[in-house]
């Protein structure tokens, strides 16, 4: 049987398409990655100078025994043991010029079982440190069923160097439970002496029926 001529050039072309596809497409080239600049440096704040120089002269003073919490225009905290605050506090008044207590505070930490107490000291009488807040921070042994006054959640206080710590740290005490060692006066100074329940601004504080 004759082939058809016509047919021939069809066919022809239809293998050749074939052998087309059957080739792998060639690779495209990988783009190189983009050069990635290295990420530059944070420089850290510079620190103010008065209040760092304020600083420097406690923990020379003390070393070790007090840590630098903060430093920043006209406020500076320190932490310190409370075995030491006496010690670092009569340090602010005698050689920095701090001259009262303007306030102090109290925060409860149950996970650690410690109480923090607070003090901002600040000076009337030298006008450097008019704008100026000394934090000086602290923590007592925090009980779980406290007996305030009559367990080991103590400090001592700081009425001695500071005559205006006497009723903040009476609230402290009635707040807390934070009793104040050579206190002249540790009553309790908003609620009444009967208070049976735990110091209210406890984390574990409930009020009743609610």
């Amino acid at each position: 049987m004759s082939s058809d001529p016509e047919k021939e050039p069809i066919e022809k072309k239809s293998e050749e398409q074939k052998s087309s596809e059957d080739k792998p497409a060639a690779a495209k080239p990988t783009p190189k990655p983009a050069a990635t600049k290295p990420a530059a440096k944070k420089e850290e704040p510079e620190l103010p100078a008065f209040e760092k120089g304020l600083a420097d002269k406690i923990t020379e003073k003390f070393g070790e025994k007090t840590t630098v919490s903060y430093v920043k225009p006209d406020r500076i905290g320190i932490k310190v043991g409370k075995d030491d605050l006496h010690d670092v506090a009569e340090f602010a008044r005698d050689v920095l010029n701090y001259d009262h207590v303007e306030s102090v505070a109290g925060v409860d930490y149950p996970s650690d079982k410690e109480i923090e107490v607070v003090y901002h000291l600040s000076s009337y009488t030298d006008p450097t440190l008019s704008r100026q807040v000394l934090e000086l921070a602290t923590r007592a042994q925090r009980e779980e069923d406290p007996i305030p006054g009559n367990d080991a959640t103590k400090l001592k206080s700081l009425r001695d160097v500071f005559y205006s710590v006497e009723f903040h740290e009476r609230e402290v005490f009635e707040m807390l439970g934070v009793y104040f060692e050579g206190h002249p006066d540790n009553r309790r100074l908003l609620l009444p002496e009967d208070w049976a329940d735990l110091p209210p601004l406890r984390k574990d504080f409930r009020i009743k029926g609610r």
